[in-house]
Order: structure tokens, then sequence, then C-alpha cells
């Protein structure tokens, strides 16, 4: 009796315990609703980059004013890009928490195209689609700052030279782990 007691206890306690990780669908539909938000951010913000460029073609705007309205439309055009990048991490983020903790995403595994981005097998495949997401956007920032920076001395542009071989030294560095995961040898993780 003593036995079958603990037994049952101990059912209800492993139920309990494995119906807890339905608490990440919080953190699921929270990152969802915030990547549709910053979805439709971005979207608002090409929307109006795309209305402001109407005039980029007038034959009244001198070729100073063509040149700012350029220089402001590339910043906007880097601001836009973030806002998508960021909101594709939060997607992600989303899908890899709920296939590790909730349920395989059924459609997405019978379609060959998604399956690749989509599918998250373990916390390693989150953690490295996300760093490759994070990685895109750092980029984007450093390129937006890059337009931005005032080259005034030689050392400023030599700085410059050096973040931009740092960055392709990052793209090697993750294609190379990303191919050597791929092909069955220890990568760089």
């Amino acid at each position: 009796m003593k036995e079958k007691f603990s037994r049952q206890l101990e059912i209800g306690f492993e139920k309990g315990l494995w119906g807890s990780r339905l608490v990440v669908l919080v953190a699921v539909l929270a990152s969802l609703v915030t990547a549709f938000a910053v979805f439709y951010v971005a979207t608002v913000d090409a929307w109006y980059l795309v209305m402001d460029l109407r005039e980029y073609a007038s034959p009244d705007l001198t070729d100073s004013a063509r040149k700012t309205m350029r220089s402001q439309a590339i910043a906007h055009v880097v601001e836009v890009i973030d806002g998508y990048l960021l909101a594709t991490v939060l997607l992600i983020f989303a899908l890899g928490l709920y296939e590790l903790f909730i349920s395989a995403l059924d459609e997405a595994r019978k379609s060959e195209a998604f399956a690749k981005v989509l599918i998250i097998n373990n916390l390693d495949d989150l953690k490295s689609r996300l760093g490759k997401v994070i990685l895109m956007i750092l980029i984007v920032k450093f390129f937006e700052h890059g337009i931005k920076m005032p080259f005034e001395r030689p050392l400023d542009l030599l700085a410059f030279a050096g973040g931009i071989a740092l960055v392709g030294l990052a793209l090697f560095l993750s294609h190379s782990a990303i191919y050597h995961i791929g092909h069955g040898r220890e990568g760089g993780n």
C-alpha cells in the first residue's frame, strides 16, 4: 500500500514536472508578438523611405541636396535591414524554443526549403542559428556607423579598415565552423 502511494506520487510529480515545460510558451508567444511588432516597424520605415525618395529624381533638386538625400536614404535602408534582421532573430528564437521544449514543427518538417532554417534539434542548433543572424546584425550596425564616420585623420581610416578585416575574419570563421560541423568534423563552437 505504501509502495503504491509512493509510486503514484512519483508519477504525479513527473507529470507535473514534464508539464512545467509549457511555461516556455510564454517566451514563445512574447517573442512572436515582438517579432511581428519589429516587422511592422521595419515595414513602416521602408514605406516612408520609399515615399521620401519620390523627390529624388526631381530636376529642381540641387546636387548637394540630392547627395544629402542619398546619404540619408542609405542610412535608413541600413536601419530597415537591421529591423528585419532583429525580427528574424526573434522569430528563430520563438520557433527554436517551441521545437526544443514543446513539440516538433510538423509543417516545417514537410517543407525542405524551410526545414534547413527552421528546424531546431538541440540548443547548439538554436545557438548557431541565432549567432549567424546576430553576426549579420552586427555587420549591418558596423556598416551603419561606417557610412556616418568622419575620416579626419589617417588613423581613422586605418581603424575602419581594421574593422572591415575583423568583420571578414568573423564571417570566415563562422562559415568555416559551419562547414566543419556540417561535414562531421568538430567545429569552432
